[in-house]
């Protein structure tokens, strides 16, 4: 029997002897092949909208409704929702730039981030912005000139992430109409401030606080540089003004406390103060000598919501110090990644609905709450929509944090580190509709461009724990999935009243964690390690996206996807791939398999969503009832923010407007320029 190997050689040798001319056309012939099968997948891959070229300019109609955006979700309950029709799927495609302006947030201290992820509101015909770095402008919203702006040059110490999501707008009725500061702004900075700004001009309201400033942060207590930070805007429910903040909750265990405040609108009075203990325990009892509060406990960082006609405040809850370690907590968990609804008037609990039991997982509320009146056989339900980190959302009753739809408790895997233990059941949404992520890893999951890769991140995938999303933390290290950037974060949902349809917007990466001993992390860090301290734990934690060699995620795409939801069904309408890998990776590697996402949507009453949000740096619209892109526009910068949309008296035009600042942290452009967009006079 002849030797396989030595046929093979010989058949090798005789190639190499043949003449080369043919060997040459043929390796030009597969390799322009291999160009033209790149070239096609990326034209299939790649998202096309409708061309245009020889379509005439749309008549604008006049005629429709006219209406503002005063708050930051479009209304108090956060819908971003707008009745507006005068853009519709059908004349979408002729949408232009109306006008950029330039808020002024790129400058930023050494080492520190600025984003751009405001979204304007519009009152007494102003539009109101803040940049990243605490500039305070107001502009003409039908121009984009800017008619004063103003700076509280903030001390952003140890503020990691440079960023301030929006302004409040309130009337204060204890001044007369007509008069300084009738109408006010509110903002916060990231060094614990509020200030009460003149609608009209943007000086301060002298009567509040220390001539327009109220410091927040000694009625916290002891605090250091870097300690509060106020990145979400306030919300106004009557005469007072409510206030949450970000706490360094895995810089260390001894942090202030995570408490929500009321202030007097005109004065900056305390109203009352609100501290997320578990039920008997108060801080007059359990606060150390000299501190107001019990410290540590769960703090809010997300916007908040409200219901003026339940006077009901409803806010999204983080957790206590520090994040991934339960049993040094104290007990404070009982509020941690809740929802909590509090009496406007009194700052009393009325209801709570946690969404993760002893949180380790980073798993904190990161969205407004949604609130909607939920369509059933029954007539119309008040309702809050709360979606999560984890991909999971959950439909309550807004009266009484009732579930509306089913939702139960499931067993879930347990720590073996010293001392830990866990919550033994996670709440979970019965109905598939309302789990946003998806399904859980395997290592079949793991993916690459190459073997190679592929190889290398099913590798990555074994050398680490996971028994799914709430795999227990460890010393070896686990897989986080969702990753603490969550299926869902400050960008939330909208939600379309008239016709039902909720819309979510969703990331799908995974993230490696370990955790650390003390000893091996103070080592770490002296030797410029860059990880979560958490001084005064037992651990520090090592976090970093679960990437292939390439930079690529490991778990297999879409990174990113768009759903709509049917809530009197409870269905899925359509789910598809939101976004692209232009702008993350050479032409023609262009492909529509959905990238990660970091920013929010809006709806109109013409049946168009528009979202930004992307890794490409696009403004999209979709057709809400089909799914389908009908239009894209090229931003400036990454579109990490939620537009909004509003169509005045004036000039009668309907603009969309988006923040395009970038993100450092999603590797999008970063710039300073707000941009608005209008169909053609």
């Amino acid at each position: 029997m002849p030797n396989d190997q030595a046929e093979r050689d010989q058949v090798a040798l005789d190639r190499e002897n043949k003449p080369n001319k043919p060997k040459r056309a043929k390796r030009l012939l597969t390799f322009a092949t291999a160009l033209a099968a790149i070239a096609a997948i990326a034209w299939v891959g790649i998202e096309h909208e409708p061309q245009n070229w020889f379509r005439a300019k749309p008549a604008v109609d006049y005629s429709g409704p006219t209406a503002g955006w005063e708050t930051w979700g479009g209304d108090a309950g956060g819908s971003r929702y707008s009745p507006l029709t005068q853009i519709t799927p059908d004349n979408v495609w002729a949408l232009k730039p109306a006008w950029t302006y330039h808020v002024g947030s790129v400058e930023a201290p050494e080492g520190l981030s600025p984003t751009l992820e405001v979204t304007p509101i519009i009152a007494e015909d102003r539009m109101y912005v803040c940049a990243g770095t605490g500039r305070i402008a107001a502009v003409d919203p039908e121009t984009g000139k800017e008619i004063w702006a103003t700076d509280p040059k903030s001390d952003n110490f140890s503020t990691y992430l440079l960023n301030c999501r929006g302004v409040t707008y309130a009337r204060d009725k204890a001044v007369p109409q007509g008069e300084a500061c009738a109408g006010r702004i509110y903002a916060g900075t990231l060094d614990g401030r509020l200030m009460a700004l003149d609608a009209a001009t943007g000086k301060r309201c002298s009567s509040f606080g220390q001539d327009g400033i109220l410091d927040l942060k000694p009625g916290l207590g002891k605090t250091e540089r870097g300690d509060l930070a106020i990145s979400s805007p306030p919300v106004v429910v009557g005469d007072k003004i409510i206030v949450n903040g970000r706490i360094p909750d895995n810089m260390r265990v001894d942090v202030p406390a995570g408490a929500i405040r009321a202030f007097d609108l005109h004065t900056g009075a305390p109203a009352w103060a609100w501290n997320p203990l578990p039920p008997g325990m108060t801080d007059a009892e359990f606060a150390k000598e000299n501190e107001p509060f019990v410290r540590a406990t769960p703090n809010s960082w997300a916007p908040m919501a409200a219901d003026p006609d339940l006077n009901l405040v409803y806010v999204p809850m983080g957790n206590a110090a520090p994040d991934h370690v339960s049993y040094i907590r104290n007990g404070l968990d009982h509020y941690a990644s809740s929802v909590v609804a509090l009496d406007a008037t009194t700052g009393a609990v009325r209801w709570h609905f946690q969404t993760v039991h002893k949180d380790v997982w980073d798993y904190d509320i990161p969205a407004q709450p949604v609130l909607f009146d939920l369509p059933t056989d029954n007539g119309p339900v008040p309702a809050l929509a709360q979606t999560t980190k984890q991909g999971h959302i959950f439909i309550l009753d807004r009266r009484d944090g009732t579930p509306l739809f089913p939702v139960e408790e499931r067993p879930v895997p347990q720590s073996k580190l010293p001392g830990e233990v866990l919550a033994p059941t996670q709440p979970f949404p019965v109905n598939p509709a309302f789990v946003i992520r998806k399904p859980e890893l395997t290592e079949d999951d793991m993916w690459g461009f190459t073997p190679y890769d592929r190889a290398k991140c099913r590798e990555q995938f074994r050398g680490l724990d996971y028994a799914g999303m709430f795999t227990p933390p460890s010393t070896r290290g686990w897989i986080n999935w969702p990753s603490f950037m969550g299926a869902s974060n400050w960008g939330g949902v909208s939600i379309d009243p008239q016709r039902g349809i909720l819309i979510a917007n969703t990331t799908h990466m995974a993230a490696k964690m370990q955790m650390v001993p003390r000893e091996e992390t103070d080592k770490l860090l002296k030797a410029g390690e860059r990880m979560l301290p958490t001084f005064g734990a037992p651990y520090g934690l090592k976090m970093e996206p679960l990437l292939s060699p390439f930079g690529a995620p490991c778990n297999a795409p879409p990174w990113g996807k768009l759903t709509a939801i049917d809530l009197k069904a409870g269905k899925v309408l359509w789910d598809v791939p939101f976004g692209t890998t232009r702008d993350t990776a050479p032409f023609p590697l262009w492909f529509k398999i959905g990238v990660p996402n970091m920013g929010g949507s809006v709806i109109t009453a013409s049946g168009l969503i528009f979202i930004g949000a992307s890794t490409d740096n696009f403004l999209r619209a979709y057709d809400i009832n089909s799914g389908e892109v009908v239009w894209k526009a090229r931003l400036p910068g990454g579109g990490q923010a939620t537009p909004m949309t509003y169509r005045l008296r004036k000039n009668g035009r309907q603009y969309v407007v988006i923040a395009a600042g970038g993100h450092k942290y999603l590797g999008t452009k970063v710039t300073d320029a707000i941009v608005a967009y209008a169909l053609p006079e």
